[in-house]
């Protein structure tokens, strides 16, 4: 057993909406999309022209800085579209889904990284520093796997993996062979001696209890095994291992996932079984309260917003979230800044609604105010529990302060990493997209 880790800062954020533990098999959906923005500091390069028929595992584009990171059809069916935006950059190339599926063929017998990389699988396992798809030229100190997933309204891996513990297995057993250190595996402290990790061999097994971001990868990193300068380590989602096993197990990539569909604006909140990188249509249709509402592929902090209609799952996302709009006015009195307030959820504790530790809340995508100078509150420091100082590094990343970029923990960490502090923060500073644009600067200046 390796390290018990007690977080005691963080916040749990309860909101309405959680899925029921029912699984649901939907049609398939006719249109995918692989996104190029889904993978951070990624320049695609195409090989294959609109019309062109693919078959699952068909390779569809290979990143420009490294040819051996291959992007592959989650369906076999038609190109139907390369969606481009300013100065030609692809913003999506969409396939249409054949009815039957057709397959391509791997040997999952040679080497592992190998056999990973020609599958197109090689992009589910990423890297820190940079938060970005790992680099497989090079060897990482070890390898960390967060077992569950603490955001609002996150789904539960403990039920998605029930009954798939041989491909966890075969799972850990790959990603064994990519690293000369350990495999880490943090669990919840509840589950650590009866969860679907308990059996688990060649992995070392950590149990951490705490408010989110006690799931966060990088939490888990910071206190067990912190990221130096010139170290890298890699990071793969517990759903995305088990896919892994599975490909290993039988010689046929799947691209199918169970997805949590959850948020106060959704009729059906429970799980369904989709494809990667699907249209979200089919899962939405009828199951929307509101038409005033946000779909998030993903959870209310780290999500991204995407249409009811047009859009589609995020690559890494096994979540979509709904939530009011929150667009209309709010009457002072009643529900707006001198009202009550036993409805609204409040971080710093101005409502008396922080007072009933179990309510849960109905929130909307209202940021209640503007951005406003960036003052060292304390606010950040209640939520963020690593020995990094928060405030500082966001303010050395928006005056290019290379130098103390370095000294105040950028290797460590990534846009996820601050959700909280951005959720928090009154003065509205978007603090995941300033994290991201640090990281861009150090991968040009420093790496």
């Amino acid at each position: 057993m390796g390290k018990t880790i007690r977080v005691r800062k963080g916040l749990d954020i309860k909101i309405k909406g959680p899925a029921e533990k029912k699984i649901h098999d939907t049609t398939i959906a006719n249109i995918f999309a692989l996104k190029p923005e889904d993978f951070p500091g990624l320049t695609p390069k195409l090989l294959l022209k609109e019309g062109a028929k693919v078959k699952v595992g068909t390779e569809i584009f290979y990143s420009k800085a490294n040819e051996s990171i291959r992007f592959v059809s989650p369906v076999s069916g038609t190109l139907k579209e390369i969606v481009r935006g300013a100065k030609r950059k692809i913003l999506a190339i969409t396939i249409e889904a054949d009815t039957e599926m057709t397959y391509e063929s791997f040997d999952t017998s040679g080497d592992v990284k190998e056999v990973l990389l020609k599958s197109g699988l090689w992009p589910l396992i990423k890297q820190r520093p940079l938060d970005k798809i790992a680099n497989p030229n090079e060897e990482p100190k070890a390898i960390f796997i967060s077992g569950f997933d603490s955001h609002p309204l996150a789904p539960d891996y403990e039920f998605l993996l029930r009954g798939k513990e041989k491909e966890l297995q075969k799972g850990i057993e790959a990603l064994k062979t990519l690293t000369k250190g350990k495999v880490n595996v943090t669990v919840e402290h509840a589950n650590a001696s009866a969860g679907v990790f308990a059996k688990v061999r060649g992995a070392e097994i950590h149990s951490i209890t705490g408010k989110h971001p006690i799931g966060n990868v990088g939490t888990q990193i910071h206190h067990i095994d912190p990221i130096n300068k010139g170290e890298t380590v890699w990071t793969v989602n517990a759903l995305d291992v088990a896919r892994i096993g599975k490909f290993f197990e039988e010689g046929k990539l799947d691209f199918s996932k169970t997805i949590a569909v959850t948020g106060s604006e959704v009729a059906r909140p429970a799980y369904y079984n989709v494809q990667s990188c699907a249209n979200v249509s089919n899962v939405l249709d009828g199951n929307i309260e509101s038409h005033n509402s946000r779909v998030i592929s993903g959870n209310v902090l780290t999500g991204k917003t995407i249409d009811r209609k047009d859009g589609y799952l995020g690559f890494y996302d096994n979540q979509i979230t709904i939530i009011p709009e929150g667009d209309e006015h709010k009457f002072f009195l009643t529900k707006g800044w001198l009202s009550l307030g036993l409805n609204k959820l409040s971080a710093n504790r101005v409502y008396p609604s922080s007072l009933f530790k179990n309510k849960v809340f109905d929130v909307d995508t209202n940021t209640n105010g503007e951005e406003r100078a960036f003052v060292i509150s304390g606010e950040y420091d209640k939520v963020f529990p690593w020995d990094i100082m928060p405030v500082q590094l966001l303010k050395s990343i928006l005056t290019n302060d290379i130098d103390g970029m370095e000294n105040l923990g950028i290797y460590e960490v990534a846009p996820e990493d601050f959700a909280l502090c951005e959720f928090v923060c009154s003065a509205k500073i978007n603090s995941q997209k300033i994290v991201r644009e640090g990281l861009g600067v150090i991968e040009k200046e420093c790496m």
